[in-house]
């Protein structure tokens, strides 16, 4: 069993900003494989599918992004999922918008929903999908910068990312994460 997490933040009022782009991620792939959130628990929405003959859990915490590691861990005692097995998808407000990145295990480099996730389950050692946010007009303080919506001029490249992420996300499922680094890290 595998667990792909999105980060973001619940209601109405969020789903735009470029913190939730994580959400966003999870969400298409959900579409995309006819899988629904129609469970609660765990503190978060989620649903389940069979992705090449494994199960896959998707999920979106409700506990806000910075407590995001209470959810995620709820889902790994749970189910008794290794770490190995979870993706995160996430927003990196240092890496430039238009880019991926895809890691083994690392640390939180500054973002509060990792850093929640790794005092959570005590480890580094799980898979991560960063997914750049960083504009030409950053704020120099980060929560307003994370909380706001994309600009206009960058609405499509945003949109783009979803689409990208969501094809970096299958091909993490299928065929794993070193092959899927190999591919996705060396695109701009």
């Amino acid at each position: 069993m595998k667990i792909v997490v999105g980060l973001g933040n619940p209601g109405e009022e969020y789903q735009d900003m470029r913190h939730n782009i994580g959400f966003k991620v999870v969400e298409r792939l959900a579409y995309l494989i006819h899988a629904e959130f129609c469970e609660k628990g765990h503190f978060s929405l989620y649903g389940r599918r069979t992705v090449d003959k494994e199960e896959v859990i998707l999920a979106k915490p409700t506990t806000y992004i910075n407590r995001s590691g209470i959810a995620v861990n709820s889902f790994l005692h749970h189910y008794h999922i290794p770490s190995e097995n979870l993706l995160i998808i996430y927003d990196d407000a240092d890496l430039e918008l238009g880019r991926i990145r895809i890691r083994c295990q690392g640390g939180a480099g500054g973002h509060q929903g990792i850093n929640s996730i790794i005092h959570c389950l005590g480890t580094k050692n799980f898979q991560r999908l960063r997914i750049g946010v960083k504009g030409k007009g950053r704020s120099n303080v980060l929560t307003e910068y994370v909380l706001a919506e994309f600009t206009p001029e960058e609405q499509p490249v945003a949109e783009e990312m979803v689409v990208k992420g969501t094809e970096a996300v299958e091909f993490v499922l299928r065929e794993g994460v070193n092959k899927a680094m190999n591919k996705y890290n060396r695109l701009g």
